[in-house]
């Protein structure tokens, strides 16, 4: 996609507007491979100047910190914050809840602080700007579309109403669970337990979350943390409903809906 990297245009004295943290699932993960490059899609539809780090983006330490290595997490925050602060960046925007509060609550007290948006609100802000425009009865109008609030962008940052916005762009019909914002139920993957397996109980939290959501009748969920992402789209293939229900990142919804 020719996607630039921050280092080709610092070479050129060149600064973009947005610089897209990427993330570790956004980079890696085969499924928010799709997340990234739909965002990427958007950006460049709209010719608005962005960069990535590429290989000088490490993790922000999120994961090392909730599972108690301290010590790692210093060492992380503190690699990236130089990095950052070396290119002078003042806007980040990033598709990962978890690397959204970390950069924008976490780091200041280190040394790094930043403007910094989850991209559902970079999406709701152009969208009411006029800049995004959406098309009329595209594939989702009528359909109904619920939204799983992730914990990091919901309960730790008050981020409920930009992502529902931005729905309720695509003419479809939005359903909420039973628990929703406030009261939202966690996918199970916080806290650091995306890397290990889950304790003994009667049933795992994604399946608990994955029933609310098929309750509703919906034939997509929508989800805006790759964390979320796994969890949902697992739970989906553990009540064999992949055939019925699709589980799309925000991004995606509008970079396939946009005129």
């Amino acid at each position: 996609m020719g996607v630039p990297l921050m280092s080709e245009l610092a070479a050129k004295g060149q600064s973009p507007e947005i610089l897209f943290w990427v993330g570790c699932a956004g980079s890696f993960d085969e499924r928010y491979k799709k997340v990234t490059i739909s965002i990427c899609q958007i950006l460049e539809r709209l010719n608005i100047s962005y960069a990535v780090l590429g290989t000088e983006e490490g993790c922000t330490g999120d994961p090392a910190r909730r599972a108690g290595n301290e010590f790692l997490f210093q060492m992380q925050a503190v690699q990236n914050i130089q990095t950052l602060n070396g290119y002078n960046i003042k806007k980040i925007v990033t598709a990962c809840p978890h690397c959204f509060n970390t950069i924008k609550n976490e780091y200041p007290v280190l040394g790094g602080s930043y403007e910094v948006l989850h991209h559902t609100e970079l999406i709701n802000s152009l969208i009411k700007e006029g800049k995004i425009k959406m098309k009329e009865g595209g594939e989702f109008k009528g359909k109904k579309i619920t939204y799983h609030d992730s914990c990091y962008l919901g309960r730790a940052n008050d981020v409920y109403e930009a992502p529902r916005e931005v729905l309720a762009t695509l003419d479809a019909d939005l359903v909420e669970m039973k628990r929703s914002r406030k009261n939202g139920l966690c996918c199970g993957a916080g806290g650091g337990q995306m890397f290990k397996e889950p304790e003994k109980g009667n049933k795992d939290i994604n399946i608990e979350r994955i029933e609310e959501a098929l309750a509703t009748g919906s034939s997509y969920i929508a989800t805006a943390c790759p964390f979320c992402m796994v969890m949902m789209s697992d739970g989906v293939k553990n009540k064999e409903k992949e055939a019925e229900v699709k589980v799309l990142d925000i991004a995606e919804y509008v970079a396939t809906s946009m005129v």
